[in-house]
């Protein structure tokens, strides 16, 4: 089949062209991307050469250029995991999200219905559902969860979740949510808490942790939510919502503090800053549906997944290190520049 991936040059998208390409050698995968400031071709160096894989740089909001894209790849499925993600960011900027989100959303689903009504699924976030207490272990996020938002980022994402069971339910395009809890491994930007933690130690600067690192979030190795999103596309039921979790809760004091000893540093590089405005207490997913209907069930220990995602980091030092110096925005000018 032939895939389009958008935001594939983002840390998630990007995990899942490897992981698809390795999977499924034979299907042509497709990736568009605005690179924006979060999206990173060296991200897709390896497989840039690929001859069943194209890059094309192009924003979902782009209406005329998803038409285009769609009219020369008659793609069979599209996987929207182009997003601005970032909490803080939605803070200060409500609008940019809700344009990407929402709107870019709509657009690709437009053009799916428009091309024989193509196979969509889109990728959400387990923030759709706001927060759990922390002294309530016994409760957790189903897909009968009611929405109930805290940001700008987590609206715009529900926003784009009921519109996408709009159009399955007005127009019959065949279509599946996953929701996710938090994804950590490689080619994660490093303004997320644990590239943040991992790169900020091996420079030996501060550890800015919001408020007393107490909020709780459920984490899962990338790789395991690709394969997840993966068995959706192919096996999922259309209409249908799939939460994606990994069995591990851990407050945001404690990973940082493995981070730390993992690498050796003193725990005095530890700085409590300012809590977020809005700042979510805990998120834990139950993802009983998915084991059930598909069999998928997390893989990765968080052990192992640490240790792995730490020592990519320390092996792939250029990779985030020209992020933090802006560099990485150059990539696509020395890319194509003379093509």
């Amino acid at each position: 089949m032939t895939v389009i991936v958008t935001g594939g040059a983002g840390f998630i998208g990007g995990n899942f062209i490897h992981y698809h390409l390795k999977a499924h050698p034979g299907d042509r995968v497709v990736c568009l991307d605005k690179l924006t400031y979060a999206g990173n071709l060296s991200t897709l160096a390896s497989v840039m050469e690929y001859p069943n894989f194209r890059f094309c740089k192009l924003d979902i909001c782009d209406r005329e250029g998803i038409n285009r894209l769609f009219d020369e790849e008659q793609p069979d499925a599209v996987i929207n995991f182009a997003a601005e993600s970032h909490v803080d960011r939605s803070i200060e900027d409500p609008g940019v999200f809700l344009q990407t989100n929402i709107i870019g959303t709509s657009v690709l689903m437009d053009a799916c219905r428009a091309h024989g009504n193509v196979r969509f699924h889109q990728v959400s976030t387990d923030e759709v559902y706001g927060d759990l207490p922390l002294d309530r272990p016994d409760l957790f996020f189903t897909e009968e969860t009611p929405i109930h938002t805290s940001s700008p980022y987590s609206s715009s994402k529900a926003g784009a979740d009921l519109l996408v069971l709009a159009y399955y339910r007005t127009y019959g395009l065949p279509v599946t949510i996953s929701r996710c809890s938090n994804n950590y491994g490689p080619y994660h930007f490093p303004e997320k808490l644990i590239p943040l933690m991992i790169a900020n130690c091996l420079n030996d600067k501060p550890l800015p942790v919001y408020g007393e690192g107490k909020n709780v979030r459920d984490w899962l190795y990338v790789e395991d939510h690709c394969k997840a999103i993966d068995l959706i596309l192919r096996k999922g039921r259309i209409g249908e919502v799939y939460n994606v979790g990994g069995h591990n809760e851990m407050a945001n004091i404690e990973i940082v503090k493995r981070i730390v000893h993992a690498l050796g540093k003193s725990e005095d590089l530890i700085t409590y800053v300012t809590d977020r405005k809005g700042h979510d207490l805990r998120y834990a997913i139950d993802p009983t549906k998915i084991h059930k209907e598909l069999g998928w069930l997390p893989e990765t220990k968080f052990t192992d997944g640490i240790q792995k995602t730490i020592a990519w980091y320390l092996e792939h030092r250029d990779w985030w290190e020209e992020i933090i110096s802006g560099e990485y925005q150059n990539y696509y000018q020395k890319m194509y520049g003379d093509r």
